[in-house]
């Protein structure tokens, strides 16, 4: 008999022919490259680790990019900031201004493509302000249908996507196409304070708060949404990150506190990520669901903190090729 060699592997929860995220599990055979393996653990669950601060510490701000190319905007300091930062993937610079101060709005698109939408200005009025970066400096866009804040936002900077929000519970889901903004199918749930992930034609709600805190996670189809599986913990003012297929989302307020958690969603239910370092509520997320960035946001002060998140890894064994022989 063959005395084969019992090598152990660390590898991120990616594809591997033709397996979800997440997965194999432990117990699996699978075959990959001319080999056959073995999962022998199943600790897929990502983790958070320490990025750097922001320059100025706040919450109800907005976000997007990646995880090495960030971006931030407006939020609140205790007054309303104008205040927009960019990540490295190691340290937060300073950016162009917002032209309308605000905080409780929505982010979208990348660091030299974003869009920010809606929100709360200086004089207390809900806005319809909507705003675009180019890597330096913000311009003005088409305004919103409808005035709201506290809304969720995904998509790119000329198909974009908000969803939620108040003047009271919205159900008012809008697109954008980089030039105004026109009518969307409405969330079966109404509510305000969601996070939103994905594109305008892939779109993700989740979690936000009508009559109770909400564990309802919506799919959009780029005409209507349809019911996802539910979060695990009802909150509201959280974050989100990823795509409808492959969802992060972290932080927020539950029923009775500021949270920590983190869920990984896979395009039909939601699984435990690794908790926050710093629970907190109204951070700015951004990045993908394997490489994700949380920043700012409220612990019972405001918060200069940014983590990073980064796939679980699980091992396995390698059995044997099939030159090899049984």
């Amino acid at each position: 008999m063959t005395n084969y060699k019992n090598v152990k592997y660390n590898f991120p929860a990616v594809t591997l022919s033709g397996a979800t995220e997440g997965s194999p599990a432990e117990g699996d055979i699978w075959y990959d490259s001319g080999k056959f393996y073995l999962g022998t653990s199943q600790s897929f669950a990502g983790s958070w680790s320490s990025g750097g601060n922001l320059a100025t510490a706040r919450y109800y701000l907005a976000g997007c990019g990646t995880q090495s190319a960030g971006l931030c905007m407006g939020g609140s300091t205790g007054s309303v900031s104008n205040v927009t930062e960019e990540y490295d993937g190691s340290a937060w610079s300073s950016g162009g201004n917002l032209g309308t101060a605000r905080y409780a709005l929505a982010g979208a698109g990348t660091q030299s493509a974003g869009l920010c939408m809606g929100g709360s200005d200086s004089g207390g009025s809900d806005s319809a302000v909507t705003e675009e970066y180019d890597g330096s400096a913000w311009s003005s866009g088409g305004d919103l249908g409808t005035v709201r804040y506290r809304t969720g936002g995904a998509g790119t900077q000329s198909a974009a996507l908000c969803m939620g929000g108040l003047t009271s519970a919205q159900s008012l889901t809008e697109e954008y196409n980089g030039t105004s903004w026109s009518s969307g199918g409405d969330l079966g749930t109404a509510r305000y304070g969601p996070a939103g992930a994905g594109t305008q034609s892939a779109g993700l709600c989740m979690g936000g708060f009508a009559t109770a805190y909400s564990t309802s996670t919506e799919e959009y189809d780029g005409t209507s949404w349809s019911a996802g599986g539910s979060l695990a913990t009802a909150r509201s003012n959280l974050a989100g990150a990823g795509t409808q297929a492959a969802g992060l989302c972290m932080g927020g307020y539950g029923p009775v506190a500021i949270t920590n958690v983190t869920e990984e969603y896979d395009g039909s239910a939601w699984s435990s990520g690794g908790n926050l370092a710093t629970a907190r509520e109204r951070p700015a997320g951004a990045g993908t669901k394997a490489v994700g960035l949380c920043m700012g946001g409220y612990t019972g002060s405001n918060s200069a903190v940014t983590e990073e998140y980064n796939a679980g890894t699980g091992s396995y064994d390698e059995l044997f090729t099939p030159s090899q022989g049984l």
